[in-house]
């Protein structure tokens, strides 16, 4: 059963709280966008990059707005996105300090790049449709 089923997410977010989610998703995405075209690499990118640092902590400061609202659980996702790639790049840097473990870090990077636009656009896009995410 879902949180609307349930009645668990019972207030209407305020406009204000959607937009912020958006503009959350378009700084990861801009961010992601700068590591494909430039010289970087999208994970490093979405780590490393003003955009995404500016959005995990907007998401952070506004969190408290949504609660109770279906777009409290795209807060929550986006914070999850940012920190659970922090998680494998450390993986991965770890990784790459074996000779052995290069290969790996190379494969987490690629893995870790397609899962990170697959939760920004499966984000928005559930955002646009006015609907809660899901762990």
């Amino acid at each position: 059963m879902s949180q609307l089923e349930s009645g668990a997410v019972s207030a209407e977010p305020l406009p204000s709280v959607v937009t912020i989610a958006n503009v959350v998703y378009a700084l990861h995405a801009f961010a992601i966008v700068v590591g494909i075209a430039g010289t970087a690499t999208v994970v490093g990118s979405f780590l490393g990059s003003l955009p995404s640092i500016a959005a995990v902590v907007l998401n952070y400061v506004k969190r408290s707005d949504a609660r109770g609202t279906w777009v409290a659980s795209h807060y929550t996702w986006q914070i999850r996105t940012f920190w659970y790639a922090v998680l494998w790049m450390v993986l991965a840097a770890i990784l790459v300090f074996t000779l052995i473990g290069i290969p790996f870090a190379v494969a987490v990077f690629g893995v870790v790049t397609v899962w990170l636009v697959y939760r920004i656009v499966r984000g928005w896009l559930r955002l646009r449709d006015r609907l809660p995410m899901y762990a």
